[in-house]
């Protein structure tokens, strides 16, 4: 009698957990929103892009790197200084973005690094950068270059 009640009670629980699959958020749940960067001095030092980033959807989302055909190492990086006012940059890692949550890359803080740069970064050109995640989507955005002094998009 006890095997049986504990058969029948693992096979409900196997097929509630097979019943219950988790929601992926997907790109129409990502909204990318002031694309822009600064042109470059040539292609020795790394360009940046700078966008706000909007999770529309109910669940949150992981973003886990970035492509773009424009440089062979995109990363997204995080500007800190410390106590002495000394700044410096590295990989900011996976960045999740809770449903109804937006994340700034603007100067000065999380921002789309261009490492390697394939060609340099002209004012008035674009360039495609795709934002990728964790679930497998994938949100592609055109990012405006625009001038070598630009602090934002509307410059």
């Amino acid at each position: 009698m006890k095997k049986y009640i504990l058969t029948g009670t693992l096979a409900a629980l196997l097929t509630l957990g097979g019943l219950s699959v988790p929601a992926l958020a997907g790109p129409e749940d990502v909204v990318v929103e002031n694309a822009w960067s600064r042109a470059s001095i040539g292609m020795n030092r790394p360009g940046a892009a700078y966008m706000t980033i909007r999770n529309t959807g109910d669940e949150p989302v992981t973003l886990i790197g970035l492509t773009t055909p424009l440089a062979m190492m995109p990363e997204i990086h995080e500007t800190k200084t410390n106590a002495e006012g000394v700044s410096s940059m590295s990989p900011a890692g996976e960045i999740a973005i809770a449903p109804g949550e937006s994340v700034a890359l603007e100067p000065g803080g999380l921002h789309a690094m261009l490492m390697r740069l394939q060609e340099p970064m002209t004012e008035g050109d674009t360039f495609p950068l795709t934002l990728l995640f964790d679930d497998g989507g994938e949100v592609t955005v055109e990012v405006p270059i625009l001038g070598i002094a630009a602090r934002g998009p509307e410059d």
